[in-house]
């Protein structure tokens, strides 16, 4: 079990950044950060989750205009942006993830059944991506304003991949942040049948 100082990266004390310093994320830290996401669950292994890590200027600007006015700023302030995405197409990467062909088959013949444990997982390990993130000592920004037909056309046409969510990344300026926003209580979010 974590320790507080651990449960506090992750979670008690960690932020979303509104701002962000000029300290670049190495590309090491990245390929740890993969790693760590890799492990995470996923039914069957499916492993269905893509990951477009944009840190160059030039990428920086074709991504520019598929942003929301209000997120532009923020996301482009950011060491990295990611795009979370998810291939439709992950079944054929089944018989080498969990060997059993008849898992595969399953998801051929059903693109609806495909479709949905691609988005579902994909959006799981985005979820890990956050947590692993802050657990090497990164901050997030996770975004979902902006036009997913655009940064599909310009990042992910080649590939198939369908975009999710955006994820920026970096060591956050947390100096002025106002206070935490509120949270539902347990007895507001949850049931205990």
């Amino acid at each position: 079990m974590l320790d507080e100082s651990g449960l506090d990266l992750l979670f008690q004390k960690a932020r979303t950044p509104r701002r962000w310093m000029a300290r670049p994320v190495e590309t090491d830290v990245l390929r740890r950060l993969y790693d760590l996401v890799s492990l995470g669950p996923t039914s069957g292994n499916c492993s269905p989750a893509r990951f477009v890590f944009i840190t160059e200027s030039e990428g920086r600007e074709r991504l520019r205009p598929a942003l929301s006015a209000g997120n532009v700023n923020r996301v482009m302030g950011a060491p990295v942006i990611t795009i979370v995405a998810h291939d439709p197409l992950f079944f054929d990467q089944l018989p080498r993830l969990s060997p059993n062909e008849e898992l595969r088959s399953w998801f051929a013949a059903d693109v609806g059944l495909a479709e949905e444990t691609a988005f579902r997982n994909g959006t799981l390990q985005g979820g890990y991506m956050i947590m692993a993130a802050r657990a090497l000592g990164l901050d997030v920004l996770p975004v979902s304003g902006f036009d997913q037909s655009l940064v599909e056309d310009a990042f992910l046409a080649d590939t198939g991949w369908r975009a999710n969510f955006l994820l920026c990344l970096g060591y956050g300026d947390t100096e002025h942040l106002p206070p935490r926003a509120p949270r539902l209580a347990f007895e507001e979010a949850c049931r205990k049948l």
